[in-house]
């Protein structure tokens, strides 16, 4: 029989798994200590566990981990890490640095099946969803290799998180569990284009997970074209999803809005942007498009971003202005291993 994966595990799945070859229960948040707390990729380093039990876990799984391909350091401290999976396939993390915070942003899945026109991450097609451990394994390099002090993680990388949902519930489940990473799921956040089941699953899982929506446009119209995601899950739906969101969790929405130069930066689409923000009582943080090579998306002028913002601003929208990091390192989702398998093609 194959071995499996021990990190596709949470802890529930783990105390059973050990129970059933007749361990107590309380070896899995040995376990996960081992894994989680102190990074160990060997089942011989777990100390406090017999050696015949050791054995035996050897016996029946494995340790995954992720190997570096490549590393790039923007002047603005943005790093970005490209990851090899061991079957061809490459992600991307990248660590974001800000005042006190260190932000990183995962990725769930090699590539995304819907094909935001201004992103990079999908403009090579859908390959696969990333399992668990692969989702935490870029947490754990990051901190027991690299040694970083993370603070605040966001699934906003390559892919679309709650198209992978039951793995990136795991991965939440085992980031958040004490026995595991033990980080706070206030300092936890899914970005979605708008998966409405994928929210319910998420609002259901009773934890105070931060939700942010990349809305990008205020109709049907517009959001089809930008974000083909709508076709599926139309705005009504959306916004229905995120007022349910916020009355179980009380966590407060951030609305992601990619401002285009001449596609969705009028005072009108501001205006809706208003309401929209208004009745899911959220927050907005405007990002001037990051132009992406072949795809000619280009940001409006700082005056008319001024324009816009002052306008969510008199509607009483607190809303930021979020300026793209890593730009000199092509730090978009998707750029490096979209660069990295055209050369491989």
């Amino acid at each position: 029989m194959d071995k499996r994966d021990i990190k596709n595990f949470t802890l529930e799945e783990m105390k059973k798994a050990v129970v059933e070859i007749r361990e107590p229960g309380y070896r899995a948040g040995q376990i996960f200590f081992w894994l989680y707390k102190r990074g160990v990729c060997d089942f011989q380093e777990m100390s406090n566990l017999s050696q015949g039990f050791r054995s035996g876990l050897e016996q029946d799984y494995y340790i995954s981990a992720l190997s570096l391909a490549g590393k790039l350091s923007s002047a603005d401290g943005t790093e970005k890490f490209l990851f090899n999976l061991g079957d061809g396939n490459f992600i991307e993390a990248a660590l974001i640095c800000a005042r006190n915070r260190k932000t990183v942003c995962l990725s769930t899945q090699v590539g995304c099946k819907f094909g935001c026109v201004f992103c990079a991450s999908g403009h090579g097609g859908f390959i696969r969803d990333l399992s668990s451990s692969e989702i935490i394994n870029q947490i754990l390099f990051l901190k027991h290799k690299l040694k970083h002090e993370i603070t605040n993680y966001v699934f906003m990388g390559m892919g679309e998180p709650l198209d992978n949902c039951d793995n990136v519930l795991k991965a939440i489940m085992v980031m958040n569990s004490k026995s595991g990473m033990d980080i706070g799921a206030r300092r936890i956040t899914v970005s979605t284009c708008g998966v409405t089941p994928g929210i319910r699953r998420l609002r259901d899982l009773g934890l105070q997970i931060n939700l942010s929506i990349s809305l990008h446009a205020v109709t049907d119209s517009l959001r089809d074209t930008l974000v083909p995601a709508n076709r599926s899950y139309p705005l009504k739906e959306l916004i229905e999803a995120g007022e349910h969101f916020t009355e179980k969790t009380g966590r407060i929405l951030t609305l992601e809005y990619v401002l285009i130069k001449g596609k969705n930066d009028s005072l009108e689409d501001a205006y809706g942007l208003e309401a929209i923000a208004g009745r899911l009582k959220a927050k907005v943080n405007l990002i001037p498009c990051s132009p992406v090579p072949g795809l000619g998306f280009q940001p409006p002028s700082k005056k008319d971003i001024d324009i816009f913002m002052d306008k969510l601003i008199q509607g009483r929208i607190k809303v930021t202005r979020r300026e793209s990091k890593g730009k000199d390192i092509q730090a978009a989702c998707g750029q490096l291993a979209g660069r990295l398998k055209q050369k491989a093609d």
